[in-house]
């Protein structure tokens, strides 16, 4: 029986035959892979932490599906095929552009916020990801927490401190469910190497995750009226009253620029020393990014005109508003289906 390797080539087939003939049907399976896409885009996305290079590599594993599928006999699921395709697919990418990192992950914290910021765009930062294209679907609650927790933007950017091996497995084991058994077949390895690298990804996890509070739901009334108050500070310029709203030990990061800053008055001064708004000068637009609230930060122009600034990716608890992750790629907005101008 012909088998798609590791790499996406293939063994010698045993009984090639009318399987060959199925993947003539360009339309057909297309409509066979249609279902995975999203999920596999999420996979890609927690392996590679930038929604650009998922979709690359989302279309990379539909293009080698597409040439093997022929030689695909249904010794496994469907789902499971393409997901060995995905992984592999990835990990090539990784070792072609390394991990990307938010600035938490490579240095201290900055303990001057007057002082000018200075942008490192050679850095491959990571991207967050709109839930419109992660996202769960239509689905049971349970799956549908699950799959919001497993795109969170401080797990991703805690995953890609792991080698990027251990960063397969443990997506593998721990998101997917998959077993070991099935794991070492991928790598072509023993289930004790597998349950080895899970042990030590899950060890290095859980010393470079931050704790996580519990999970407050977006439909939830007091992190609406939490979010309301966040984006009308800001519009108002209204710095005092944002201070406010973050908690004493409150995360502020801003990819590309590798300086970051934490407590609530450093986040204050740093706003109103780098920022400095004017009332009506910035226009918040409520958007889902990595399971978690987020705003498409708009800036006004000489001519009077909006225009796309920054992502801002938050992370709330009942005590307020604990990390922003502030994006400044504009090439995001249209992944969020935003507007070039408001």
């Amino acid at each position: 029986m012909t088998q798609a390797t590791a790499r996406g080539t293939t063994r010698t087939a045993r009984a090639p035959g009318p399987a060959r003939d199925r993947g003539r049907d360009g339309a057909e399976f297309q409509r066979l892979i249609a279902p995975y896409r999203r999920e596999l885009l999420a996979h890609c996305y927690r392996m590679l932490g930038s929604v650009h290079d998922a979709e690359d590599q989302l279309q990379e594993t539909c293009l080698r599906a597409w040439r093997h599928y022929g030689d695909f006999e249904g010794r496994a699921s469907l789902r499971t095929w393409l997901y060995r395709i995905a992984t592999n697919t990835c990990l090539t990418a990784i070792e072609q552009r390394g991990r990307r990192p938010m600035p938490s992950g490579i240095g201290a914290p900055s303990e001057e916020p007057e002082r000018p910021v200075v942008a490192s765009p050679e850095v491959p930062w990571l991207e967050p990801a709109p839930d419109a294209l992660v996202g769960a679907g239509p689905a049971d609650p349970a799956a549908v927490v699950a799959d919001r927790e497993s795109v969170r933007l401080a797990l991703v950017a805690a995953l890609q401190h792991l080698p990027p091996r251990q960063r397969a497995v443990l997506l593998l084991r721990d998101v997917l469910k998959w077993r070991a058994a099935e794991v070492a077949e991928l790598f072509e390895t023993t289930t004790a190497s597998v349950n080895s690298a899970l042990q030590r990804a899950r060890a290095q996890l859980a010393r470079v995750a931050p704790e996580r509070d519990a999970v407050t739901e977006p439909e939830d009334p007091a992190q609406r009226a939490l979010l309301d108050r966040y984006a009308h500070a800001f519009e108002t310029a209204d710095i005092a009253g944002l201070v406010e709203l973050f908690r004493k030990d409150a995360v502020w990061e801003m990819p590309p620029y590798p300086q970051w800053f934490t407590g609530a008055d450093a986040i204050g001064r740093l706003i109103r020393a780098q920022c400095g708004p004017e009332p009506g000068e910035l226009r918040m637009v409520p958007v889902r990014a990595n399971g978690q609230p987020a705003f498409a930060m708009y800036r006004r122009g000489g001519d009077g005109v909006h225009r796309p600034f920054q992502i801002q990716v938050l992370d709330t608890g009942p005590d307020g508003v604990a990390h922003v992750g502030a994006f400044f790629d504009t090439t995001l907005f249209p992944l969020f289906g935003l507007p070039g101008e408001l």
